[in-house]
């Protein structure tokens, strides 16, 4: 039995990048890349200082779906591109405010982004990849093609 389990990789560039492998199934060792224990809803990666949303990958029969923790964005934020099997998924947002009184000025301003890119199998029908966005869960569905769909198991009379 094997199982899609993303993995997170820096080139020279120290740009981020996330592909799917195909692995046999190691709880302890799944556990210790996506930071089990740690007690947050993000991953770091402390060699590049990005902060990387929290992603689940589901392989059902008819679909791959990703699932991306990253609450405080709005839809107009994101930026979803497929460009030769890489999926990319980033975001952006920028907010500042700022208060003036008789006695102080505070200004405050906040900045958030994020770009995950995977590896999607041949398997993946591309023109009709979707997006959802709700109570801060990005959820993309990747349907596979027909070809690639789980049959049922065909049980062959003995005569």
């Amino acid at each position: 039995m094997s199982i899609l389990i993303p993995t997170v990789k820096s080139d020279s560039r120290k740009a981020t990048e996330t592909s799917f492998n195909r692995l046999p199934s190691l709880p302890s060792w799944f556990d210790d890349i996506l930071g089990k224990g740690f007690g947050n809803e993000f991953m770091t990666n402390f060699n590049t200082g990005i902060t990387l949303p929290a992603v689940n990958v589901i392989d059902n029969a008819n679909e791959f779906i990703v699932e991306m923790a990253v609450p405080g964005f709005k839809k107009t934020d994101f930026q979803i591109n497929i460009d030769n099997n890489v999926l990319s998924v980033g975001a952006e947002s920028k907010s500042e405010s700022q208060e003036n009184a008789e006695n102080f000025t505070r200004r405050e301003f906040g900045y958030a982004s994020f770009k995950r890119t995977f590896a999607i199998p041949d398997s993946v029908d591309s023109e009709h990849i979707s997006a959802e966005y709700q109570d801060g869960i990005l959820k993309v569905t990747l349907p596979k093609r027909d070809e690639a769909k789980k049959k049922p198991i065909k049980t062959i009379e003995i005569k």
